[in-house]
């Protein structure tokens, strides 16, 4: 790489760990932990791209785009951020920023990022589009894990597209949220947001009568594949004539549609139109690690709704991250809210979660017999049914980190049990250095202090 880099960070180890990165491969780095000075060096020309963090001590990086595409018109700037929630994702992209990385970011992607900036000739922004429309301050969905930090970053690239949208997913992962999200984020959010069935396709005047409710906003239409060949064939005719206002077509699917038009059930016209860009919406089994946040969540909504005040105990948190969810987040929501209503106690027991959920959250019959298994031979078994559960598709991308972070985190929470919470016996055990472990308990968010207090 060849070019200046401006790093803004609070984080004296990110600053290091960049400005070292950078420097080995042949970047010049100005780094920072003020926005000040950061904007001073953008003012005075330096830098080629900037890489800054959103929350610094004297202000929000995400405000400052605006100056810097105004004083620097083009200056690729990356954004980086532990908050990372969809708003963050949708934030970045409006202000123009060139990319958006979550914390903990993975460096080799951020240099091949930085790279990628480095040798871009990027385009001054457009001009502004008028007033902006108010909308809500934050969006209904939930997730830190790779997977859902991958699909924020999407829904905030194809938000203000014109382009007709499919959303894929099992049932109750939030496929009609995410519809009803984009829409209300986007530019078309103060005008109709529309349903289209089967009955209303089919009939003669219905494809003309669902054109003039949308009125240039938004018409969804779920679960593509089960629509019948007339219907199918004249939402076609409504993609190809939309008229003056021709509204934004979101079409949502639980079915592989590729395999669906291979085997009759879907026109090849109608994949071929709707499927041009895509979101998949992960399992509830593919980002446990949300399970917590979620439950959570689902806790304070019950409340809020008149349930009474509740905690969930580490046990029933257990209970629920190894519980298989078939119905995914919706399965989730209703199983919490139920615990909300029935737990004995304040605190929501490990025996409380298990009595809600049934015999799916007990141990598996096969793992009885672990003493004369291999290691290797258990985790093999798991990642198999793991496969058979996505039937002919793939797992979503990122699998390998995806299960490091799996065995990694229960690796760890079960040593510093069995050390008493003493990092330095912790680090000793597991034969890594005491500063790493640190950071990985940092990173995977585990609850020392409360394990100390289990002892």
């Amino acid at each position: 790489m060849d070019g200046t880099v401006l790093v803004a960070d609070d984080d004296r180890t990110i600053r290091t760990v960049l400005t070292q990165a950078l420097t080995r491969a042949g970047c010049k780095v100005h780094a920072t932990s003020s926005l000040t000075t950061l904007m001073r060096w953008v003012g005075e020309g330096k830098g080629d791209v900037v890489i800054s963090d959103v929350m610094m001590p004297d202000g929000n990086g995400l405000e400052m785009l605006p100056k810097i595409q105004a004083d620097r018109p083009g200056l690729p700037v990356i954004v980086i951020s532990a908050q990372n929630t969809i708003m963050t994702a949708i934030k970045a992209e409006e202000a123009e920023a060139y990319d958006y990385l979550p914390k903990p970011f993975d460096l080799p992607e951020l240099m091949k990022r930085t790279a990628k900036a480095l040798s871009a000739k990027r385009v001054a922004p457009a001009a502004a589009k008028g007033e902006v429309r108010e909308r809500p301050e934050e969006l209904p969905l939930i997730g830190r894990s790779e997977v859902m930090q991958t699909l924020y970053r999407l829904i905030a690239r194809v938000m203000n597209t014109d382009l007709p949208l499919l959303i894929t997913g099992e049932s109750g992962t939030g496929k009609s949220l995410i519809a009803q999200a984009i829409h209300d984020f986007s530019d078309r959010r103060t005008l109709p947001f529309v349903h289209a069935d089967a009955a209303s396709l089919i009939e003669l005047e219905g494809p003309a009568r669902l054109l003039a409710q949308a009125k240039g906003g938004t018409l969804v239409i779920d679960e593509l594949a089960d629509l019948p060949e007339e219907a199918q064939a004249r939402l076609v005719r409504m993609m190809d004539s939309p008229g003056d206002h021709a509204p934004r077509f979101i079409a949502s699917s639980q079915k592989d549609l590729a395999a669906a038009m291979e085997a009759g059930a879907l026109r090849q016209d109608l994949y071929y139109r709707i499927c041009g860009t895509a979101l998949h919406v992960p399992a509830l089994r593919e980002r446990v690690e949300d399970i917590p946040l979620l439950s959570e969540h689902f806790l304070i909504r019950a409340e809020n709704d008149g349930a009474p005040h509740r905690v969930l105990s580490e046990g029933a948190r257990e209970v629920l991250r190894h519980f298989g969810w078939p119905g995914n987040v919706r399965q989730l929501e209703n199983a919490v809210r139920r615990l909300a209503l029935t737990a004995r106690g304040e605190e929501i027991t490990q025996a409380d979660a298990a009595a809600v959920l049934g015999p799916q959250s007990g141990p598996e019959p096969a793992v009885a017999g672990l003493s004369s298994e291999k290691l290797s031979e258990a985790v093999g078994r798991h990642l198999q049914r793991y496969f058979d559960l996505h039937g002919d598709m793939l797992p979503p991308p990122g699998l390998y980190m995806r299960l490091l972070r799996e065995v990694e985190t229960p690796l760890i929470e079960i040593a510093l049990t069995a050390t008493g919470g003493n990092q330095a016996k912790c680090a000793e055990l597991l034969g890594i250095n005491r500063n790493t472990l640190r950071k990985k308990i940092t990173d995977l968010d585990i609850e020392v202090t409360r394990r100390r207090k289990l002892m």
